[in-house]
């Protein structure tokens, strides 16, 4: 064990539920420096089955575990999805904010192929906690969704967890996210479920269409689980005998009523990216190639929303980094991948 030798120790992770392992690993950091930051990822999203907790109810979550004399030495960093390693590795230096010569520690363990970021900050050194026992997060957050009993799903992982996250929890499910999460969740495990008997873990392919007019775009609120209620762009899986291309036309077209002459939508493409990230959906492993149409600024045509879309609506450019929480898996990192949402300080 390191024995205080550092000017700044650095936790990452996402805490979602805040367990006995990532407690252990706070401590760990506590001991070796004086000033320990925290990196919450995965903020600024909705919620969802994976991320039910904002940023600040983890805080407060971390913060509960923790004698007060330890709670003033932690700087709290939220920290969004980026979805491209380097981009989120600069982020996180960024956000720690180490002065030149300063001795930093990143505090974690490698568990498995998920810990491979531990290895993306040469000069800082590793501190591995090693292995804190069978605790996995994401059976903690299904046994919150698999009952309607509060008090049954924290009675099985109590041991799990710290005693504050238990009361945490417990006071947190009163507020009128988990009934919704919980809806979420089951959509999602059923549509596993089917998936179950392949001989090989299944691989989407979908398409999405990014639609801009001027300084607006096209998107919709989405009317089905996953993601239901969340803004998203127009988009779906793509039919067995069509290209990429035909797919995102037809969804435009199926989703919001947006049509127009095929030789118009070929001239406004302006470019298709493929966006693959293991994480980026919680179907399972999903590859989408988005589409972005360009058209000069015009008269906004009305949209009319069908199929699985709830709500069709223009939103203007500069609005977008406001509404960041409440889209769907990584819409909003589309949209930053292409018109620079978050570089123009939107």
């Amino acid at each position: 064990m390191s024995t205080g030798n550092f000017d700044i120790a650095v936790c990452i992770g996402r805490f979602q539920v805040f367990h006995n392992g990532q407690l252990a690993i706070l401590r760990r950091a506590l001991a070796i420096a004086p000033r320990v930051v925290v990196i919450l990822g995965s903020a600024l999203q909705a919620r969802s089955p994976r991320n039910p907790f904002n940023w600040e109810e983890r805080a407060q979550m971390i913060l509960l575990a923790l004698p007060k004399e330890d709670r003033e030495r932690i700087r709290f960093v939220p920290l969004r999805d980026y979805y491209d390693p380097h981009r989120w590795g600069d982020a996180v230096r960024k956000a720690v904010a180490a002065p030149r010569g300063a001795r930093v520690a990143l505090v974690g363990h490698r568990k498995d192929a998920t810990s491979a970021y531990l290895n993306d900050f040469p000069g800082w050194h590793l501190e591995d906690v090693g292995n804190q026992g069978d605790l996995h997060a994401k059976a903690l957050r299904a046994a919150l969704y698999s009952s309607a009993n509060v008090d049954a799903s924290l009675a099985a992982f109590a041991h799990q967890v710290p005693e504050s996250t238990t009361e945490f929890v417990r006071a947190w499910s009163q507020l009128p996210f988990l009934e919704n999460l919980r809806a979420e969740w089951k959509a999602l495990s059923a549509e596993r479920a089917k998936w179950q008997a392949a001989p090989y873990p299944p691989i989407f392919v979908t398409v999405d269409a990014l639609l801009r007019i001027g300084d607006h775009v096209l998107l919709i609120r989405r009317g089905r689980h996953p993601g239901q209620g969340l803004l998203a762009l127009p988009g779906g899986f793509i039919d067995e005998r069509e290209t990429a291309y035909q797919s995102a036309l037809r969804e435009l077209q199926e989703e919001t009523g947006f049509s127009l002459l095929p030789s118009d939508m070929r001239a406004a493409l302006k470019e298709v990216r493929v966006f693959d990230h293991p994480d980026r959906s919680q179907r399972g492993r999903v590859i989408t190639h988005a589409h972005y149409f360009a058209f000069a600024a015009a008269r906004l045509p009305e949209v009319s929303a069908s199929d699985d879309a709830a709500e069709a609506s223009w939103m203007p450019i500069e609005q977008i980094g406001e509404f960041e929480a409440q889209f769907h898996e990584d819409h909003f990192h589309i949209l930053d991948s292409f018109l620079n949402i978050t570089d123009a300080g939107c």
